[in-house]
């Protein structure tokens, strides 16, 4: 008796597909902030009406889907008759600009000083920490209301004082990388080889500090965010009748009272969801690009 076997066919697994590769990416915040750039970039097309221009004899209208409401105004209007919508349109291209640019620009600053602080030490390295020290110390809002209520409220003067305020973060961290980035192999053999602190700074050492920077830039985006949007609820941020999300929470702090809702409610929602997205695009980025995290 002859028993046959016949071989089994196995298949190889299929590869992952491009769905799996980016399990656990952020994909619904990073969309928003897309939507978000996208309605800032085309705000001039997207906007039904003039954002700063309004009518007495439509003031407080309610959206659309409540009582009172029209298409016209599909998310009300305020208290002088402008276009809800139109301006939380423009309001997005306001919050981009100022955030975008403050964080370049404290990143810039911190990047830097991080870098000659850590890389070069000594005197440089003390002065810089002790700056540093000293303006973590301050309340990052109370300083900024201050500084801003010295030089006036403007965008370019809110995008300055927002850098000037932030850059302390990037600082810190970045030195902190430096310290063991300049004991690393490669730039003792550039030090050999005759390389000019300048030259290792820039060529050895800032390649590698770039993706803290970024994922710190990222977290960063949302603080700056809030920031800008409590000085222009306050009065010394984006000057009206400029469409500013903060801005238009404070002008609508007083119809709250009396049922006016959206005209907060409404911005809040922005704020918070820029916020957010933000927040969870840089923790995604902090795991990803930390070699030690990634391999938990």
């Amino acid at each position: 008796m002859t028993v046959t076997t016949h071989p089994v066919a196995t298949t190889a697994p299929a590869p992952p597909t491009a769905f799996w590769r980016l399990q656990g990416f952020p994909l619904i915040p990073v969309l928003i902030l897309l939507f978000i750039a996208f309605v800032a970039v085309f705000a001039d097309v997207l906007a039904p009406y003039d954002p700063q221009i309004g009518s007495l004899a439509r003031r407080f209208r309610p959206p659309a889907w409540q009582e009172g409401g029209s298409m016209a105004h599909l998310l009300g209007t305020d208290h002088v008759g402008r276009d809800v919508l139109s301006r939380l349109i423009f309001g997005a291209r306001v919050s981009m600009i100022v955030g975008i640019t403050a964080v370049l620009v404290a990143g810039g600053i911190g990047t830097l000083l991080g870098i000659v602080s850590g890389y070069l030490g000594g005197w440089a390295d003390q002065v810089i920490m002790r700056l540093t020290d000293t303006w973590l110390a301050l309340p990052a809002l109370t300083f900024a209301i201050f500084l801003a209520a010295i030089v006036g409220p403007s965008e370019l003067n809110i995008i300055l004082i927002l850098g000037l305020v932030y850059w302390t973060r990037y600082a810190r961290v970045i030195r902190g990388e430096v310290l063991s980035l300049k004991q690393r192999e490669f730039v003792r053999l550039a030090i050999v080889a005759g390389c000019s602190k300048r030259i290792i700074m820039w060529r050895h050492i800032l390649p590698n500090v770039i993706n803290s920077a970024v994922v710190l830039a990222t977290l960063m985006l949302g603080v700056v965010i809030v920031t800008e949007a409590s000085l222009s609820f306050l009065g010394v941020g984006v000057p009206p009748p400029k469409p500013a999300w903060g801005l238009m929470m404070a002008d609508g702090k007083k119809g709250l009272m009396v049922g006016y809702w959206w005209l907060t409610v409404l911005p809040g929602i922005c704020i918070m969801l820029m916020v957010l997205s933000a927040n969870l695009l840089g923790d995604w980025l902090r795991v990803k690009l930390d070699p030690q995290l990634r391999q938990l």
